[in-house]
Parts: C-alpha cells; structure tokens; sequence
C-alpha cells in the first residue's frame, strides 16, 4: 500500500479541484511509462516463519541491509518503514511485513524488468547475510493470522480496527496477501474512460492466468486464487466491480463523486494519523470532518484518499490494474506486458475493446465471481475463460510487436508474454501446478512451496 503524500499545500476550494487533479493526469503518447509493482512475503529460512519488524532476522533489519546499495531509509518515528531513491522508486512494506518495490517510472518493459531482476538479486544478497528467503504468492499458504507480525505503521492500526467492520476478510487482505500490477498513463478523458473499460473488463483474465493462491493453513483452500477471494469480502464500500464505469457519462467527474463518497481512513498531519475511519471526505471538502473539525483537505489529502480505495482497477493520475496473484521473477515481468500490449497500442487497444463491447455487466461480475475458485475453466457464455485469455494474448502480442521496442540485441517486447502463453497452451494454472505437485511429489508437504519457489 502506498504511503502517505507529503502534507502541505493550499486548501481545495472546490470539488472542481478534484475532479482536475485526475486530469492533470494526461500525458501525450510519447510521454507513456511502465511502472510495475510487486509484493513477496518474507520468511526465515530455518523454518519458513514470517518475520516480525524487530528481531534478528526482521523486517527492519532487510531495510537496513538493503540501503548498502543506495536506498535511503523513510522513518515513521523512530521506525524505518520505508526506502526511497531519486528516480522514484521506493520499497514499502505491507501489513503483514510484505515486501513491495514501487518501481520507477519506464518507457520499456526491458527497462521496468531489468529493475526488476536487479531488485531480487538485492533482496536475494542481503536474505543470505540474515538467514531469510522471499517468496511471491497470492496468500500465504502456512501462517495463521495470529503468526504473522503487523508493521508500526499508524495507517495500519487504523485500517486493522476499522476492517472487520465492513467484512469478513479484510485483515487477511493486509496480512496474508500478496499481489503484482503494473499502472499504465492514459492520454485524456476519452483515453481513461476505454482504458478503464477494458482493463475492468478484462482483469479477471488476468486473475485467472496469474492465480497462484490455493493454500491455506498447509491445506488446499478451495480457490485457485484465494488472495481474489478474499477482496470480495473485505470492504464493498471500496471495493471490487465499478457499474458507473460501463455507464454513458463515465468520465473523471463521475470517478470523483464516487471516490467521495468511499469512506475515509485517515487525515495526515505533522507525521502523524489522524482517525477518520467511516467518515466523509464530502465533509472535509467542507469544512466539517468530525475528526479534523474546521479544516479542508489539500490535494495531498486527496491522494491519500484515492490510494484507500481498492476496485479492481483503480484511477489515480494513472491506471493501476490489481487482479494478479504476486508470483516469480518471470510472472512479474509478464503482467505488464500483458496489459501494455493491450492498452499502449492503438490497434490492439481496438482490438480489445472490440472484444468486450457487448459484455454486460452482470456477464462482467459473473465472472469475477467465479475466477477465484474455478481460474481459466470459468464459463463465459459458450466458452470459457481460457479462450478469451488466448484472444487477448494474441491482441496483446500484437500490441507489443507493434511498439517495436527493442533491447540490446534487437529483441522486442514479445518474449516477456511467453509465460502467460504456456499457461493459455497448458490450460494449467500456477495454482493448478502448485495443488498437483503437493497431492503427488509433496506428498502434502506444504513447505515444499518455499523449497522450490522462493526467489
């Protein structure tokens, strides 16, 4: 989860302000960026237990380690709990002490996975000197909520007492799982609302090639994807499928109103968390947050406020899409090229949205509905989900050869697709991988799964 804004800034006079900070978002074509971001859990290599934040190994002594190569630490009080570099990329931890880079800003996907392969041979170095390993998956497939550490974070105390309030699931949301997206840049308005459409769409194709969730507790939970399961139970006031966006009139004014009426967690102030769980930032646009009473939100306020809402693909300045199962090196690669091929190219955006134009949205939320147990076998009308994901492949690959973006060796974007293509071939996901090895060369031994997939 991102971390606060910096506090400051003139006071939002008005909902117009709003409304353009989305806007002030566009960017021209040539101005489009890749910014991937990734979660691991982390875990001690004697015996595969989470990491409290203090204690030898912790969680702050892999912030400590890892500013060797040049991260500087980001202190909440006394407390690292984070790590910056100039060019915009930071590591922040989850919950739970998961581990997430926030990478930089990139124009190619050679480029944000370089970042990426030099990221885990970081953590991979300074987990040798401290006795630890990481590990991407959707959910943790050991630990219980009870055996797994919370971060000192003054937002997390917040979201952990407001959580269980408006759902079931929602401390195992910030605790036990992990997850990869990419956020993508949009040209303006028109530009947003077909992305938008598309990518809500269409990420539950993307849940299902990335569905690498299906342990809990050492046991098969049901789910190929448990960490998508848990979403649907977390928080409906922000959450999941958004009806407005397949609507006529979409635009950032209608994302904004909705935005306001998502409940608040927190206000920011001087280093510290102020508790305004459930309550309505329309009342502190006017002046009568019961918890910051007489005051009006900066637009720093507002972007800490769009970071707590959680649909499936959330609007910021940019696009994030947040349907994926965290996973290893090569799937951290592959998701965004999957959603650039898609999206950054013209043809292949057509493309798309002719794909999903007469999908209705009860068709949208059925399938959202159904990935989590039943992955690519979820049925889509006279098919299923597995032969939309190979048309989208297929569109997506186009995408990319159409960007002709090449390495050093004159190779384009394409190859970082292959992954996905194996699991459309296979028809095979992660997770179904993952449930056959332990009912056969397992043989139920759940810590398997950190023997053979940890980074």
């Amino acid at each position: 989860m991102s971390g606060p804004s910096v506090a400051g800034g003139a006071p939002v006079e008005s909902r117009d302000q709003l409304i353009d900070w989305f806007a002030s978002g566009g960017k021209p074509k040539a101005d489009w960026r890749i910014g991937t971001e990734h979660e691991k859990f982390v875990f001690r290599l004697a015996d595969h237990a989470p990491l409290p934040y203090d204690g030898a190994p912790g969680i702050k002594q892999l912030l400590e380690g890892m500013q060797r190569f040049g991260w500087e630490p980001v202190n909440e009080g006394d407390n690292v709990i984070a790590l910056k570099r100039d060019n915009g990329a930071s590591i922040s931890l989850e919950p739970g002490g998961q581990f997430e880079l926030s990478g930089a800003q990139f124009e190619t996907l050679h480029q944000t996975c370089e970042e990426v392969s030099e990221h885990l041979r970081q953590v991979r170095e300074v987990g040798r000197d401290l006795g630890l390993g990481m590990i991407g998956l959707g959910f943790h497939p050991t630990a219980r909520r009870d055996d797994i550490h919370w971060m000192p974070k003054g937002r997390y105390k917040i979201m952990r007492d407001y959580m269980p309030k408006k759902g079931t699931m929602g401390l195992d949301m910030m605790l036990r799982t992990c997850t990869v997206q990419v956020n993508l840049d949009f040209a303006d308005e028109a530009d947003m609302v077909r992305k938008m459409r598309v990518s809500m769409a269409l990420q539950t194709v993307a849940t299902a090639l990335f569905a690498n969730s299906p342990f809990r507790e050492r046991k098969p939970s049901g789910f190929l994807s448990l960490r998508s399961q848990v979403w649907t139970d977390t928080d409906p006031d922000r959450s999941g499928m958004l009806p407005f966006v397949f609507e006529d009139g979409f635009g950032f004014e209608r994302y904004a109103d909705w935005l306001l009426d998502v409940p608040m967690y927190f206000v920011y102030r001087d280093g510290k968390y102020i508790d305004a769980s459930g309550q309505s930032f329309r009342d502190f646009l006017a002046g009568k947050l019961p918890a910051y009473h007489g005051q009006r939100p900066t637009l720093s306020d507002w972007s800490d406020h769009a970071t707590t809402a959680f649909p499936e693909v959330r609007l910021k300045r940019y696009i994030e899409m947040r349907g994926a199962d965290g996973g290893p090196w090569r799937r951290i690669c592959a998701l965004p090229a999957y959603w650039v091929g898609l999206l950054y190219d013209d043809e292949a955006l057509n493309a798309a949205a002719d794909l999903v134009a007469d999908w209705g949205f009860e068709e949208i939320v059925a399938l959202r509905d159904g990935v989590p147990r039943q992955g690519l076998a979820t049925p889509f009308r006279n098919r299923t989900l597995l032969d939309i994901a190979r048309e989208t492949l297929v569109i997506s690959r186009i995408g990319l050869k159409n960007r002709a973006r090449q390495d050093f060796w004159g190779e384009d974007e394409c190859h970082f697709l292959a992954t996905l293509e194996q699991i459309a071939d296979s028809g095979i996901t992660p997770a179904e991988a993952k449930l056959a090895a332990w009912d056969g060369r397992w043989n139920g031994d759940i810590d398997q799964t950190f023997e053979e997939y940890a980074y």
